[in-house]
């Protein structure tokens, strides 16, 4: 759609860069009452990506609340990405949407044409997902925001949580990395429209093609990388699964220009965020340059879908995703934690099982 607004500049921040830090979630959280529902599966005490309640034996419900910012200045754009974010967290606990309900808050003075593209773009998206629409809420605001609050279903036996990774688990994740740092390159005015395209599509992309392709494997544990970025949310891993993580650097795929904006400074306030939240639990080798560890600490809008996944099942897992995801990659291994960090970051995967 052709606009003149431009959604970016409404907003100081972008997308899954909006997100309050995890460390100051956790302080939030203190000294809440300990409220017990032996039906209530996953909630906000296990960081996971998604609320899980038993229904019945063989049924739960899942549900997440998603919305943020503005992270493309196209109305339609943005609302497909949106969505696309809010959707992704009920495939990373193994659930399938069924229905959603916008959040919205636009400026009072914001063309009616645009906010009807920000809700076609997510309705779209929802109907790609093969749920429905069903309602929803609306405030106006100066700063617009969208996203849906999402419920999926799912049978409690195939559930998939970020904290049962085991030791000897492979990780493989599903979509390049540099989100955050491309669209803040972009808002800029630094990177071209070519960038622009791909990273847009990138995040416009559903999770659920790989959902469905990990169905069927030892798939141990599973979350998708967002506002934490990959280190944020591989150390949520570790600590829930009482493991550590081993991540090789060179076995990420970074989008094109990621890697030189970072080395230029040019990074969204939210890598910030997540090295105060993360750092003093990763241990980097020396060898592991400056930028690669920035993206690793990069918050990812829309991001892909993080597997542990047992050795013996990781090969035909990695062959299933191909072609049906942007870009599969074994990026490390889950191992036994011995003390000290959660997260080791080595410069190569040569020698660590992951080479060839």
């Amino acid at each position: 759609m052709e606009t003149q607004v431009k959604l970016t500049k409404l907003a100081e921040c972008a997308g899954c860069g909006a997100k309050v830090g995890a460390g100051e979630l956790a302080q939030l959280f203190e000294g809440f009452p300990d409220m017990r529902d032996p039906n209530l599966l996953v909630g906000f005490d296990h960081a996971d990506d998604a609320a899980v309640y038993r229904l019945a034996d063989d049924l739960a419900i899942v549900q997440t609340l998603d919305f943020f910012p503005p992270i493309a200045d196209d109305p339609f754009t943005f609302g497909q990405i949106a969505a696309a974010n809010a959707l992704s967290d009920i495939y990373a606990m193994g659930g399938r949407p069924i229905t959603a309900l916008n959040i919205m808050a636009v400026p009072e003075d914001m063309p009616k044409d645009a906010v009807r593209e920000i809700l076609r773009g997510g309705a779209t998206k929802v109907a790609e997902a093969g749920a429905v629409v069903a309602g929803g809420h609306s405030i106006y605001d100066p700063e617009p925001k969208y996203g849906l609050s999402v419920t999926g279903v799912i049978d409690p036996a195939r559930l998939l949580r970020n904290d049962a990774a085991r030791p000897g688990d492979v990780l493989v994740y599903t979509k390049p990395v540099g989100i955050g740092i491309m669209t803040t390159a972009l808002k800029g005015g630094l990177a071209d429209d070519a960038a622009r395209r791909e990273v847009e599509g990138l995040m416009c992309t559903l999770n659920r093609a790989a959902a469905e392709a990990a169905r069927g494997f030892e798939v141990h544990a599973c979350t998708d990388i967002t506002g934490f970025a990959v280190l944020g949310h591989c150390l949520e891993l570790a600590q829930g699964s009482g493991t550590c993580v081993t991540l090789h650097a060179d076995a990420f795929r970074f989008l094109p220009g990621a890697l030189d904006f970072a080395a230029m400074g040019i990074l969204p306030a939210g890598v910030y965020r997540n090295r105060r939240f993360a750092e003093a639990e990763v241990d980097f080798d020396p060898a592991v340059p400056l930028a690669v560890a920035d993206a690793l600490f990069d918050p990812q809008t829309s991001g892909g879908l993080l597997f542990s996944v047992a050795a013996t099942d990781a090969p035909a897992l990695v062959a299933g995703l191909e072609g049906k995801v942007p870009a599969v990659q074994r990026v490390g291994e889950v191992g036994e934690y011995r003390g000290g960090a959660h997260v080791r970051v080595l410069a190569s995967a040569v020698g660590h099982g992951l080479d060839g």
